[in-house]
């Protein structure tokens, strides 16, 4: 009995720790989301604004730009995959991950060779342990994007989007991140960024008043090669901040979920240590009373 209480103290003291790590985690978290959403809330509006310039003048112009036409066949498209550096997010990178899956099999479907560049630790070991390749991966930061890094990224997508397909380019980008859309609720988002889809601006520009008439100078070539790569950047930005916010909020809900399950651990090992504690008090009172019973016969013998 006296070891197996020793064993539950043990784990109450284990689980006591993991309590601590796990709600130190969770109230973390709980700090940097609010700061990630206002974020995402500064970003939004220079995002519509680029979103709804590039419309205006894909719309009003009859230009055959390279980044607004669609390609009369599709052989190769990439995917950019967004997830986390660190896991304890519960299945935030994992979804992602699922989706992406279910993009490839699409692709395939339709005759489309399929590369990746990936954006956080997880994807890149999930590639390598399934032993994938990816043409280029970004580390660090998910938790804090930088516009820097989306530059990056926008830029090297970009390069590969103008490449000739011999030469190992593509002819369409898809993105993968989780979307916040609440604390409880952050779901994988699948959007094509090239080529421009004129119906996917227009939708979100939706509640806006009507395009005015525009003029464009210097030519409506040269503004949208202006105007294409910061459209670019601005939604692999936004990306970024909404998978940060979402990364957050998973974080938070799967440390909330483990504190109450260390509880749980905690309460369930005290009863069946006090269950314990209780059986050797009642053994050890037990052999009391058997060896005063013992010495009373003796007694009564002699």
């Amino acid at each position: 009995m006296g070891a197996q209480l020793r064993v539950y103290r043990q784990k109450i003291k284990s689980a006591q720790t993991t309590k601590k790590i796990t709600r130190a985690m969770e109230l973390i978290s709980a700090s940097r989301i609010a700061k990630a959403q206002q974020r995402v809330a500064a970003a939004t509006p220079h995002t519509k604004a680029v979103t709804r310039a590039v419309s205006a003048v894909a719309t009003y112009s009859n230009i055959d730009h390279p980044l607004t036409t669609e390609p009369a066949t599709i052989d190769r498209a990439a995917i950019v995959i967004f997830t986390s550096d660190r896991g304890l997010a519960g299945a935030f990178s994992s979804n992602v991950l699922k989706e992406a899956e279910r993009l490839t099999a699409l692709l395939q479907q339709q005759g489309k060779d399929v590369v990746y560049y990936l954006v956080g630790r997880k994807a890149v070991s999930n590639f390598n342990f399934r032993r994938r390749d990816s043409v280029r991966s970004w580390i660090g930061g998910t938790d804090l994007p930088q516009v820097e890094t989306a530059k990056e990224i926008a830029d090297t997508v970009l390069e590969g989007y103008i490449k000739e397909f011999t030469e190992g380019g593509f002819d369409e980008i898809h993105l993968i991140y989780n979307k916040f859309v609440s604390m409880m609720v952050q779901e994988p988002e699948v959007i094509r960024l090239l080529p421009l889809s004129i119906v996917e601006a227009t939708t979100e520009t939706a509640a806006a008043d009507v395009y005015p008439l525009y003029e464009f100078e210097p030519d409506a070539t040269k503004v949208l090669d202006a105007l294409l790569p910061v459209y670019i950047e601005s939604r692999i930005f936004t990306a970024m901040l909404q998978s940060a916010a979402s990364e957050h909020a998973a974080r938070q809900k799967a440390m909330k979920s483990a504190t109450d399950n260390a509880q749980k651990l905690i309460l369930n090992y005290t009863r069946l240590s006090n269950q314990a504690r209780q059986a050797e008090i009642t053994q050890q009172i037990s052999e009391i009373v058997g060896g005063a019973d013992a010495l009373a016969s003796t007694g009564d013998e002699d």
